[in-house]
């Protein structure tokens, strides 16, 4: 290495970085790295005191290396050392390097703060500036511990330079996001607030950040702030650009300064002071004029300074609620920026309409852009500027509305992009249902909806119908009528075939007069439907032909024809098998009036919100849904008013075996009435649910476990899945135990155990750290169609690990039918003030719940040639990625569950195998054949099973193991 000289900033690093980056691979980097960490460490412990220059040379070397990916173990004290320099540029590496590298464990963190209390109170404003810069980027609790006293004293001091105080003002609030509890005002909260009126801008801007946070926490304790800022905020709008010349930017006056005083006045409700409230409306009316000047410069920053400030105003007009002037020129500005060129500003424009809309004094001016709006949604190219166009067209819907709004969105959803369909149906339903007057238009809407995305129409949405059809006498015959011809199309979505079968199997005989939709014809055209149908639809559709022997004696005999068949008595499907012989034994013994008794008409659902904005709800967050259905008379009208047979309605909920169609109607919900006998709607709520298991609730079962959320009620913001997520979940296809994660400070363990189609598995948490976990949690959720798949229930944990300590948590696992994602375990903690946010898989594959099964070579064959269609087989030819040792190849086979078969295979060097997938609908048999060739290292695996997806899903799993 060259001499280096004392005067030439540090040669010698610029040297070594040039080195490092001149490595042709890894290997030399590392070599270079590990002669220049000899050095260093020779040098720090040779008898020769090296002086301030030296090791700040080193020290930088260290950060370097440190930054490339490398640990570093010493050189922490000849850091600290440097923080006692009176040189800036020794005294900033020192910081620098703690900053980066010392975490609050360290045993030098004493020294550090003594180090920091010497600079903080040594009135030199660069030494104070970086001390404050060094606890701000550590944040810790120990440093809220040891300075939060002390800041505040500083903040506001008299002869405290400007530049630090600005640094102090953003420490403190570092120190408060990380450590609340330990900020404590007190005596000084009006002195920080008076700093609004600090002559120096910067300090303005800092304060501000502060004062923000610490008001959406205590507003009460900061109001005086209110009349300060509005007071700064009136100087700033009425000033010209060459007034704050330093603060200008592209000819808008302290932009950022603005739009921050406009965020802080939105904690608070408006001004109670009659001068001060006037001074404000004065300001935003001001901040409007400008909005229709012509720009000063044709630059994008000028335009994007001046829409921050405008779209920040019109966000505080939008939170008073109050000026109804200033709503409606605010709502015509937006209007303006509907035709902009600019997709952001539309996006935004859209955005804040959707909240004027909900505003009675802006509701009709926002109406007045509707055609404007509906072209939106037509023409835009970007697929959010399309949905908040959505959003803002249902705010904007009322009555005098609603039709022309439900129809422009009904065409829409015929080219809408698939991300927004669900969420489109559920509002145009909504929207159908509140300002339905005519409900035959209401039925024809509904209709509609499932004609064109039946694929997008949830459960809550038919069950939706249904209940209004059934509280309306009015409509039923048009109902009824409606659906019948809707069933006539060749292609007719499965959603539709459910409402037809409940509806006709109600009110079919309200259509029976006319010869062209005579009970025969109603019957033939639903059965003709029966084949294409899932299991719940068919149960369904049982359930209405019983209804109709009771309705029409006639289709007696040809109904019960349909019951006897092989098809039905002898299904597969234990539900379709039993509601089959259970129906014909009623049609065939019951008399006629027991019959009528107790398949009698469904009795008036009871009165409740509307299951499906309760989902829409849900989907959007609960502060998201602007439309509600209206109470009292209206609601009492849209159910078909509250006296029609509520007791009878409430009984049905008391049904022994509640189904999820009751559940998700809410009839669950419903107080049960004391000593109620089960009525005839108690038996229909069976007979009418759709089979299969109900969705378990979010809730703690007896047992104290609580059943996995859908993600996006999960938690909050959970983080993605690790990168290598696949990856860890692969490791433990073929075996049960192991460390599932680990990083410097968690260590995940595992241990799990299966039997048929349950599981439960234990998760060790530990902390590797000295320093306990707090705020400690976890979360199992079920992406998609994983949560009718898969049960997951799970015991919470402890919120405190300490550190060097292990939790344990308990999750139970039940396999409902074969699925092909992974669980997400979300791990949340905080670590030294900072959150720690870890989303993984849980390793719970197919294969988990194979049962072994012995064969005989006969039979294996046997099975194998009438397994031999070809969605039936899933075959993978690879190379082999591990070394082929036979008795690792056992072991893996072994390890996936499957009954490993002897002397089966013509060619002893093939291995053969058995299981059966056990789930709670079905079992799904499953043969595999291993074919290695040594010589080429290669494999042939295939896989035969009566289910084409686990063919496949086992293949793909187990092709990645050897």
């Amino acid at each position: 290495m060259p001499a280096v000289s004392k005067g030439d900033g540090m040669r010698g690093l610029a040297v070594f970085i040039s080195d490092i980056r001149n490595c042709k691979s890894k290997e030399a980097e590392i070599k270079r790295i590990n002669k220049e960490l000899a050095n260093i460490r020779s040098k720090f412990k040779g008898d020769k005191a090296l002086d301030g220059y030296s090791k700040k040379k080193y020290v930088c070397k260290l950060l370097f290396i440190f930054l490339l990916g490398h640990d570093i173990d010493f050189g922490h004290m000849e850091a600290v050392n440097l923080l006692s320099s009176n040189k800036y540029t020794e005294k900033q590496i020192g910081y620098l390097f703690i900053s980066v590298l010392v975490n609050s464990n360290s045993e030098l963190i004493r020294l550090i703060n003594n180090a920091i209390k010497n600079d903080l109170s040594s009135r030199n404003p660069t030494f104070m500036c970086l001390s404050l810069h060094c606890i701000a980027n550590v944040g810790s609790r120990e440093m809220a511990e040891a300075f939060a006293g002390e800041i505040p004293r500083i903040l506001v001091a008299g002869d405290t330079m400007d530049s630090v105080k600005q640094s102090a003002a953003l420490c403190l609030l570092r120190l408060y996001k990380a450590s609340p509890d330990l900020v404590l005002m007190g005596e000084w909260t009006s002195r920080v607030v008076h700093l609004l009126n600090d002559q120096h801008m910067g300090v303005v801007t800092a304060a501000i950040s502060l004062i923000t946070c610490l008001s959406s926490k205590n507003p009460d304790e900061f109001k005086t702030c209110v009349s300060l800022a509005v007071s700064r905020l009136s100087r700033i709008v009425s000033s010209a650009s060459t007034d704050l010349q330093d603060y200008t930017y592209y000819f808008v006056p302290a932009p950022w300064l603005s739009c921050k005083l406009l965020r802080l006045l939105q904690c608070y409700p408006p001004p109670e002071d009659g001068a001060v409230k006037g001074r404000l409306v004065e300001c935003l009316e001001t901040i409007l004029n400008k909005a229709q000047e012509p720009p000063k410069s044709k630059k994008v920053q000028h335009s994007n300074a001046k829409n921050a400030i405008l779209f920040e105003a019109i966000s505080l007009i939008i939170h008073y609620d109050s000026e109804p002037n200033l709503l409606v020129r605010a709502c015509n500005q937006l209007g303006q920026f509907l035709q902009h060129r600019e997709t952001n500003l539309r996006y935004l424009a859209l955005e804040s309409m959707c909240t004027l809309a909900s505003s009675e004094f802006s509701h009709e001016a926002v109406k007045t852009h509707i055609e404007t709006v509906i072209n939106a949604l037509k023409t835009e190219r970007d697929v959010s500027v399309r949905q908040r166009a959505a959003d803002l067209l249902y705010a904007m819907c009322d009555r005098s509305n609603a039709k022309q709004i439900v129809a422009e969105m009904l065409s829409y959803l015929e080219t809408a992009d698939y991300s927004i369909r669900e969420e489109m149906v559920l509002k145009v339903a909504i929207l159908a249902e509140k300002y339905a007057v005519d409900y035959s238009w209401y039925v024809d809407t509904i209709l509609n909806l499932i004609r064109i995305a039946g694929d997008y129409v949830s459960e809550e949405v038919w069950y939706r119908v249904i209940q209004i059809v059934i509280n309306r006498d009015d409509v039923q015959g048009y109902a009824a009528k409606t659906v019948f011809e809707a069933l006539q199309a060749p292609a007719c979505h499965e959603n539709m075939v459910k409402v037809g079968g409940y509806i006709l199997g109600e009110f079919g005989n309200l259509i029976a007069g006319d010869p062209r939709s005579s009970p025969l014809v109603q019957f033939n055209l639903l059965h003709s439907k029966f084949h294409l149908c899932s299991v719940p639809t068919r149960a369904l559709l049982l359930s209405a032909y019983i209804k109709f022997i009771n309705l029409f004696p006639e289709t007696k005999a040809t109904i019960q024809e349909v019951l006897r068949s092989d098809s039905q008595i002898r299904n597969s499907d234990v539900e379709l098998q039993q509601r089959a012989v259970e129906y014909l034994k009623l049609s065939s013994i019951a008399s006629t009036d027991v019959l009528a008794t107790v398949l009698e008409e469904m009795p008036p659902f009871p009165e409740r919100e509307s299951s499906i904005l309760a989902k829409l709800k849900k989907k959007k967050g609960p502060g998201a849904v602007s439309v509600e259905l209206e109470d009292g008379k209206e609601r009492g009208e849209l159910n078909g008013g509250g006296d029609r047979g509520g007791d009878a309605a409430i009984a049905a909920s008391n049904a022994s075996t509640p189904s999820p169609s009751a559940d998700l109607l809410g009839l669950r919900s419903s107080a049960p009435v004391s000593g109620a006998a089960p009525s005839a709607g108690s038996l229909l709520v069976d007979v009418f649910s759709e089979a299969g298991p109900a969705a378990s609730s979010a809730g703690v079962n007896d047992d104290g476990f609580l059943s996995s959320a859908p993600p996006s009620a999960a938690s909050e913001d959970p983080a993605p899945p690790l990168p290598e997520s696949d990856e860890l979940l692969n490791k433990f296809v073929c075996k049960n135990n192991g460390v599932l994660f680990e990083n410097q400070l968690l260590q995940i363990g595992i241990k799990s155990e299966y039997r048929q189609n349950l599981g439960r598995m234990y998760l060790f948490y530990g902390n590797k750290t000295s320093v306990q976990f707090v705020s400690f949690s976890t979360t199992v959720s079920c992406p998609g169609e994983l949560q009718s798949q898969l049960n997951v229930q799970t015991k919470t944990v402890e919120p405190l690990v300490e550190g060097g300590a292990q939790v344990q948590q308990v999750i139970n696992i039940e396999c409902l039918t074969d699925f092909i994602d992974a669980p997400l375990l979300n791990i949340k903690f905080r670590y030294g003030g900072a959150l720690q946010n870890i989303s993984l898989k849980l390793p719970v594959t197919i294969n988990k719940f194979f049962q072994p099964t012995e064969m005989a070579a006969a039979d294996f064959f046997q099975r194998w040639k009438q397994l031999s269609q070809p969605q039936q087989e899933a075959q993978k030819i690879f190379k082999a990625s591990h070394g082929m040792d036979t008795e690792v190849l056992k072991a893996k086979l072994l390890g996936l569950g499957t009954a490993l078969l002897e002397n089966v295979d013509p060619n002893p060097e093939n291995y053969v195998c058995a299981g059966v997938i056990q789930t709670k609908a079905q079992q799904v048999g499953c043969l595999l054949r291993l074919e290695p060739n040594a010589q080429a290292q290669m494999y042939r695996l295939t896989l035969r099973s009566s289910k084409d997806t686990v063919s496949q899903r086992v293949c793909d799993l187990l092709a990645e193991q050897f």
